[in-house]
């Protein structure tokens, strides 16, 4: 769920058709005995993170869990932090070879978020990307970072990467298949600029004299 699965159609995904949600991500071991304290991409932990859930794991190729399922054994708030306990991660030395996984969850496809302002990364593959008024790409993908989210645009033949924030982004449309942006100084100008260039350039040419195609015969 974004601003908090990758599918490149605006339509509706097929009645019974999966694809993956973000629901949290390993932040750092918790004492001694295997917990981790969690990053949550959820309005509904206790529901996610119920005992014998089972998570993909989004951790790099040299991981000794790389391509392994993560189960939930307890979930539980400590000092108002999200901790939890899983299967073969017995103590601390384990759970520090988790920290900075992200947990993905199979998921409806069709199901919508329940918060006003979130939205699955399907739901934003391919809407188009406006900025005052005027089309200027379309999203191809959503990368999570740690730090945010960012809204991958294809501009032309050039990927944009646009952090998505409020500020930013201040309006997604599903219905209309659109998102406004309201991009920093910089951020699509080099590729709306070599546009722009292109045209002045071949529109400032001068046009051949009489004279000059006398010459040129």
């Amino acid at each position: 769920m974004s601003r908090t699965t990758d599918v490149a159609e605006k339509a509706t995904p097929p009645e019974g058709a999966k694809t993956q949600l973000r629901v949290g991500r390993l932040v750092k071991a918790h004492g001694l005995k295997g917990a981790l304290k969690l990053e949550l991409y959820t309005d509904d932990p206790e529901g996610r993170f119920t005992p014998g859930a089972t998570f993909t794991l989004q951790v790099p190729e040299s991981s000794a869990w790389h391509g392994k399922p993560l189960t939930v054994r307890e979930f539980r708030w400590m000092n108002t932090h999200p901790v939890a306990f899983f299967e073969g991660v017995d103590d601390r030395d384990a759970a520090e070879g988790l920290v900075k996984a992200i947990l993905w969850i199979d998921a409806d496809a069709a199901a919508q978020p329940s918060e006003d302002d979130a939205w699955y990364d399907h739901q934003l593959v391919g809407l188009d990307v406006v900025r005052e008024g005027t089309s200027i790409g379309t999203i191809v993908r959503v990368e999570h970072l740690p730090a945010q989210d960012l809204l991958i645009v294809m501009a032309g033949e050039d990927e944009i990467m646009v952090p998505f924030v409020a500020a930013i982004v201040p309006e997604v449309d599903v219905q209309a298949g659109r998102v406004t942006v309201t991009p920093p100084a910089g951020l699509f100008e080099e590729i709306i600029d070599d546009d722009a260039s292109g045209a002045t350039e071949e529109s400032d040419l001068p046009e051949a004299s009489a004279d000059d195609e006398e010459h040129r015969a």
